[in-house]
């Protein structure tokens, strides 16, 4: 049997109120690059945050086909990142469907690990109010003796861990990847791997983890339950946040949808979009990266009454099954090429699972302090309430970059 590539690809998002993280890269080493050469990793970066948005649309377009009726949350971002880091080691058709899946192929390689480097460092933050963090980690065999470039290349570009592990022992290297994967997402994702195939030598693990707080907290005195309605008719009680604030709010004519920012600390921001009654799919069938741009344009500031649900949600993919549906499967596939890992081996990508957890409440599990109240100009609110199947984008205006991308069509469910 020929050995396999297994590939994990884990997601751990929290959304609560604060927390602390260093990032791993220096200051110093960023400030040594030549300007033209950061010029340049910042125009990549931000083409590449653009194709990006445009394949999280379509995936998130593919697996709403696909699972109707089902909460969807995801970080494009984290998956692209994962699979950019794969193209150190894929060669012809192989590379060429990644690229062609990702939205890569107009991108000079040098260009899109550069620049996926660039969004990688630059999102990295540690303050009090916001930690954001990516990374990637090599669990591979002795046997496999992949080749030095790749491992340096990913290094270099993705600041990729490698760790030694015992794939002859799959019971030890499961406890070891599950330890690891804990101890990275603080104890939020544990036990991840439920089994490993055997023949695996070698499994990536990427991972990103986002704890914020709001810019302005909701009071949780004011938090009461309420319907929220359901695609069929039906309707659940999900307790519902309330607060008067001056918000960027926009509505959409050529999708029928309601636009509204809400911000977190250090430019990221929450947004909401709620299609009218029955529009869901409208919505959908319209999401393109110039209408998020478009979005943009018709956004203003307004007084705003918002009531939008807590939710605690947990939603795991099978990557292999999903990026099918976008044509990438060589790399899944005993044929697929990635010789350019170890050039004597038959790899492939074994097993690919994207898990992610979501959490949206008033200030998060650590009950920070409030952030003050805001003055508002003397005009009647618009009132905004999230209270039908809508999606939801993380968003950072760094780059700027989409970090996680939802439809929530039940805030209880699943």
């Amino acid at each position: 049997m020929n050995p396999t590539l297994g590939l994990a690809i884990f997601l751990a998002v929290l959304l609560t109120v604060k927390g602390l993280l260093k990032p791993s890269f220096s200051p110093r080493n960023y400030k040594a690059l030549s300007e033209v050469q950061g010029w340049k990793q910042r125009m990549a970066a931000k083409e590449l945050a653009r194709q990006n948005m445009d394949f999280g649309f379509k995936l998130l377009k593919k697996l709403a086909f696909y699972n109707p009726g089902r909460n969807i949350f995801l970080s494009p971002l984290s998956i692209s990142t994962a699979f950019s880091m794969l193209c150190l080691g894929a060669q012809d058709s192989t590379l060429d469907e990644i690229k062609q899946g990702f939205n890569f192929r107009k991108m000079p390689e040098k260009d899109l690990h550069e620049g996926f480097h660039y969004i990688v460092h630059e999102l990295t933050q540690k303050t009090q109010d916001l930690k954001l963090s990516i990374g990637n980690t090599l669990f591979i065999d002795q046997r496999l003796q992949p080749q030095h470039k790749f491992l340096e290349d990913a290094k270099n570009f993705y600041s990729a861990e490698t760790i030694l592990t015992n794939f002859q022992n799959l019971e030890m290297a499961q406890k070891q990847i599950n330890d690891f994967i804990s101890q990275k997402t603080h104890g939020k994702i544990n036990n991840l791997i439920e089994n490993i195939d055997p023949g695996t030598v070698m499994l990536l693990a990427n991972y990103i983890f986002f704890r914020a707080r709001w810019k302005h907290e909701f009071d949780p005195n004011v938090t009461k339950e309420e319907d929220f309605f359901l695609e069929k008719n039906s309707s659940v009680k999900v307790p519902m946040m309330f607060r008067s604030g001056i918000y960027q709010v926009g509505y959409d004519d050529k999708l029928s949808c309601t636009i509204l920012e809400i911000p977190y600390q250090k430019n990221i921001t929450a947004i909401f979009i709620l299609p009218d009654e029955g529009k869901l799919k409208h919505l959908e069938k319209g999401l393109q990266v110039d209408t998020f741009s478009r979005w943009k344009t018709l956004l203003s500031r307004r007084v705003v009454d918002v009531s939008v649900p807590r939710l605690h949600m947990t939603g795991t993919f099978d990557l292999k099954k999903t990026l099918s549906y976008i044509g990438v499967s060589k790399i899944f596939e005993e044929h697929g090429d990635l010789t350019k890992i170890a050039p004597h081996r038959s790899l492939k990508v074994g097993e690919a699972v994207h898990k992610a957890e979501l959490k949206m409440d008033e200030r998060g599990t650590e009950g920070a302090a409030g952030t003050g109240a805001q003055t508002l100009p003397m005009e009647t609110p618009l009132v905004v309430k999230i209270d039908k199947p809508y999606l939801l984008l993380i968003y950072s205006e760094k780059i700027p970059s989409v970090l996680f991308l939802g439809k929530i069509v039940n805030p209880i469910g699943k």
